[in-house]
């Protein structure tokens, strides 16, 4: 009682199993339990719950995606008006969007590496102003060759813009981590809708080169406000900055007034961070393998059917371009058509239709998992894309093309959610810059699909398109670890689950000393 005795805890379970909580189930008292004397960065991050913090981190990061899509809806504006007024041949104005591709493939494993190494905020703040400076300085671009070059090194800069949802996804309470997420995703059609808005203005009067440097203007207002983002308090404590975590989960508390756990923060087992090799441990080479797949297949469907979606409703049908292609006349490669204002309408349309896709998202992947969800995706989109082979008429045709894009576009997102929260702290950036480098390859060969194949057959294209999503879909059902309704992993020294355990529980052997009353 006095609290100079000590108790041994003796004979008690080591084999901690992981507890799944249901949808709109509460937190248990034992995970979250402020009068533990210990807690860990998850307890501290469940017990302060979501709140004003995270609505301030919400945008941050949301203007973060926003001008990543605005970046990335440029090509499609860009690439036929150089073709007009520089008299690019063909085969310059696709390399013109592939060396963006290039840039961030090559890049992406880059930015986890340092996200994991140095912090994700250094990591996110110097790709991002890497990006808004030759954004800007593309604008100046003289000759060809000069725009080529620089719109890679943007490509380079933007590989490392999907670290924020690693920061981001670690200041998440459990129950929001998924919805929140994947709500992150209306910023990118946001960004891609107002890219399409920005240009009907810009391009008539002002010109291209004024387009790319309005269209910076998201990634400065992020490089301004980052300065308030804190470090990811896990990282912290993975990196043995114990005090600057306490400090950062305290900032947050004071923020949603909320209270901070009693006790003191356990810091976990320090590790190695950033290295290539954990992700191929027993325990995630499956994991690894499974996802790059998945992200591949993700990238390579979703703007696959971008640029098809332009050509089938140039021809109508698919059976009216079948027939006309085998009709085809050798077209001068010089030939070239300002991009008109119903093309900017297309552009719109087929944006807009990826908010159904991210609200059917959000309700399921909650109900049915993140495994399922995608699974459910690749399905759906597959399904669509044989449909496609049957002659059809241009409503049956918007129509499979909008339900296509909207489930494509939701896998992409339960992607994204499941990433971050199937890899440990210690390797979770870099898990997250591998797959998104894996989505950058099948984002660089999707062209040779989409418009060179397409010359040749139009039914073996679709079928392509049909198969690898019908793969990614069983690859999702393959994968060994389901992520619905578990905390974020500390250590990947740690089993699944048992940061959802309570202090009740510790291993054999452990010591404990209490000041408090005893039972």
């Amino acid at each position: 009682i006095s609290g100079e005795h000590e108790i041994q805890i003796e004979g008690v379970r080591s084999d901690l199993e992981a507890v799944e909580l249901e949808d709109g189930a509460a937190v248990p008292k034992e995970f979250a339990n402020p009068t533990d004397d210990t807690f860990m960065v998850e307890d501290a991050v469940e017990a302060i719950g979501f709140g004003k913090f995270q609505w301030k981190l919400s945008v941050l990061t949301g203007l973060a995606w926003m001008a990543d899509a605005m970046e990335m809806m440029i090509l499609s504006i860009l690439a036929p008006q150089l073709h007009c007024e520089w008299r690019l041949p063909s085969w310059q104005v696709a390399l013109l969007t592939s060396v963006v591709f290039v840039g961030m493939m090559s890049s992406s494993t880059l930015w986890g590496n340092i996200s994991d190494q140095y912090g994700r905020k250094t990591g996110l703040k110097i790709s991002v102003l890497w990006t808004l400076y030759y954004g800007i300085l593309s604008a100046f671009a003289p000759v060809y060759s000069w725009i080529l070059v620089l719109r890679g090194l943007v490509g380079f800069g933007i590989g490392g813009v999907p670290q924020s949802v690693t920061l981001y996804a670690e200041f998440l309470p459990m129950k929001a981590r998924a919805k929140c997420i994947l709500l992150i995703e209306v910023f990118w059609a946001i960004g891609t809708v107002f890219e399409v808005v920005l240009a009907v203005f810009v391009m008539p009067s002002l010109g291209w080169r004024w387009l790319l440097i309005l269209s910076a203007v998201p990634l400065l207002l992020f490089a301004i406000l980052c300065f308030w983002l804190p470090e990811s308090a896990r990282y912290d404590v993975l990196s043995g900055n114990q005090e600057k975590a306490i400090a950062t989960l305290k900032r947050i508390a004071t923020e949603n007034g909320a209270p901070m756990p009693l006790g003191k923060l356990i810091i976990s087992r320090q590790e190695d961070r950033g290295k290539i090799r954990d992700l191929f441990t027993p325990q995630f080479r499956w994991t690894t393998l499974l996802l790059w797949f998945i992200w591949f297949s993700n990238a390579f469907s979703y703007y696959g059917l971008v640029l098809l979606t332009t050509e089938f409703f140039q021809e109508g049908d698919v059976c009216n371009m079948s027939s006309r292609r085998k009709a085809v006349k050798a077209k001068c490669s010089l030939a070239c058509e300002y991009l008109t204002e119903e093309d900017y309408m297309d552009l719109l349309l087929t944006t807009l239709s990826e908010f159904p896709g991210i609200l059917v998202t959000v309700w399921i992947i909650d109900r049915l998992g993140r495994k399922k969800t995608m699974a459910l995706s690749f399905f759906v989109f597959s399904f669509c894309s044989l449909l496609l082979l049957i002659c059809v008429g241009r409503s049956a045709l918007t129509v499979l093309l909008f339900i296509s894009r909207a489930f494509i576009s939701g896998g992409f997102q339960a992607a994204y959610v499941y990433t971050p929260e199937v890899y440990p702290t210690a390797t979770r950036a870099l898990g997250l810059g591998t797959c998104s480098g894996m989505a950058r390859v099948g984002a660089l060969l999707t062209p040779f699909i989409a418009q060179v194949m397409l010359e040749s057959s139009v039914y073996l294209t679709l079928v392509v398109y049909s198969g690898c999503c019908l793969l990614a879909a069983l690859a999702s059902c393959f994968l060994p670890i389901e992520t619905k309704g578990r905390g974020l992993q500390e250590s990947s020294h740690r089993e699944w689950g048992q940061e959802m355990v309570g202090k009740g529980a510790h291993p054999m052997g452990v010591t404990r000393s209490h000041s408090g009353s005893q039972e």
